[in-house]
């Protein structure tokens, strides 16, 4: 059983604070060396082991296949976004429009899990980015957010890691992302605040000049 060294004061800080440790996903080396039917046979056991030390009756009718659906929603479902192999493969068309305005894809809910207690973060996602000769389909945009969000994530890290892979799939720097999204760990425990939100975003190229910037939140509603 891999044990881990841990400072259980300076952890939850860090998880309350909700800090962000790196822009890429922490994964060992070796993350995908199981394939996805061991990964859900080991992680059945394991929940298994959960749910007998809480004390609950896996004979139940109930309750007997729960370790399995958890596995398995793990890995094929809310975790998904994890492996590489998952990630959406892009079309790359020219713009043959000759469209040089920003194109805003707004109001993409996704449903991601806090790295720090491994509770839901619900949201919504604006993007936008201005053709720089390329374009792709819309439904790729949506399509990137899920994969990203189908992870243990930071939203901070999420919103760059979405605006990133616009920037590589479309080949321009002008790339807009703002999320804004409830956290679960915040109003479901610790402070029990189920009235805010947290709001991120990262604007690159022409999206830092003011005008431009203001253009694309007053698509998204997010100017008042």
């Amino acid at each position: 059983m891999l044990k881990v060294k841990v400072d259980h004061d300076e952890a939850e800080q860090i998880g309350d604070e909700h800090v962000m440790t790196s822009i890429e996903t922490p994964l060992r080396a070796d993350a995908f060396a199981m394939d996805d039917d061991l990964k859900i046979e080991l992680i059945e056991e394991k929940f298994a082991e959960i749910m007998q030390i809480l004390g609950l009756d896996l004979e139940d009718d109930s309750l007997r296949g729960t370790p399995h659906r958890v596995a398995k929603m793990y890995v094929k479902e809310i975790f998904s976004g994890l492996n590489p192999a998952n990630k959406p493969k892009i079309a790359v068309f020219e713009n043959k429009f000759k469209y040089r305005e920003m194109l805003v894809e707004k109001d993409i809910a996704f449903y991601s899990n806090c790295e720090h207690h491994f509770v839901p973060i619900i949201g919504r996602a604006h993007v936008a980015y201005i053709s720089n000769g390329q374009v792709i389909g819309l439904s790729k945009i949506n399509r990137l957010v899920q994969y990203y969000a189908k992870r243990p994530q930071v939203q901070e890290r999420l919103t760059i890691q979405i605006a990133e892979a616009i920037k590589e799939a479309t080949q321009t720097d002008s790339v807009a992302v703002v999320i804004d999204a409830q956290h679960l760990c915040v109003s479901s425990r610790g402070v029990g605040d189920t009235s805010s939100s947290t709001v991120t975003s990262s604007f690159t190229g022409r999206f830092q000049n003011e005008q431009t910037r203001n253009e694309f939140l007053a698509y998204c509603g997010l100017n008042k």
